[in-house]
């Protein structure tokens, strides 16, 4: 019978160098490994940030499609849209928004506006409108004035709830603002009683009231006390009743 040869023998030492061989191997393996990991997460980042700038910046699938307005009333939508000129089919994240504010803030009707981003494709124009306080007359037409007197709409005939204003050529909107701080100011029974103010500057301001007497108002200044005066006055007969300085009213019979 041939004899088998048994595997040579390997000294502690050796079976040591041995072991120690393969962790350093698969200690390099990891680190390699990890070198590489660390590099495809790099490439696949920055994949992905290309492919989502390419998106949103240039591709035409996050393009402006739709203008929505919002907060009109005295305005159309179309006279919004038409100020705002948003070009359509352009990318929505490339739109220079202050830009479209500051057209649609040119229409005079608008006291505020705020353009914004909706996405995916459309572009959101919050309008905030002048509100009318007054109606202005001159020559023959009928204009709403608001609180900083600015003119911004017409009206076809005079709202019963709003107070009238006469003013000439001259008169600059500083003075409308100072007539409409006036009306503001009025005791609502005095107020009721006023058929109109005439404005010619910022302190020469007049009331008209309803049985043709004339209250020279002056400007805004003191309205509070100018009302109290002007409610003892009205005890008396005058066709003129002036209070512009109320700590010496006088009367013109």
């Amino acid at each position: 019978m041939a004899r088998t040869s048994s595997p040579p023998r390997v000294s502690p030492d050796e079976r040591t160098v041995r072991v120690a061989h393969r962790q350093f191997a698969r200690r390099q393996w990891a680190r390699r490994w990890l070198a590489w990991r660390r590099l495809l997460v790099v490439l696949i980042t920055l994949a992905v940030l290309a492919g989502g700038g390419w998106l949103v910046f240039f591709s035409s699938a996050l393009a402006v499609e739709r203008v929505d307005v919002r907060g009109v009333d005295v305005l159309g939508a179309g006279t919004v849209r038409q100020a705002a000129a948003v070009p359509l089919g352009e990318p929505l994240a490339t739109l220079p928004l202050d830009s479209i504010e500051a057209r649609v803030e040119s229409l005079a009707a608008v006291a505020a506006v705020d353009v914004s981003r909706a996405w995916p494709d459309q572009v959101r124009i919050s309008v905030t409108e002048r509100e009318a306080v007054a109606v202005v007359e001159r020559d023959g037409k009928m204009r709403g004035v608001d609180e900083t007197g600015v003119q911004f709409r017409t009206f076809a005939s005079t709202p019963a709830r709003l107070p009238v204003i006469r003013i000439s050529a001259a008169t600059r909107s500083e003075a409308l603002a100072e007539a409409t701080m006036v009306i503001d100011a009025l005791p609502d029974d005095l107020a009721a009683r006023v058929d109109h103010l005439t404005v010619r500057t910022i302190d020469s301001i007049s009331l008209r009231l309803r049985n043709g007497r004339t209250v020279f108002w002056g400007s805004a200044a003191e309205s509070a006390n100018k009302a109290k005066v002007l409610a003892v006055l009205l005890e008396q007969k005058a066709s003129v009743y002036d209070v512009s300085v109320p700590g010496r009213p006088t009367l013109q019979r």
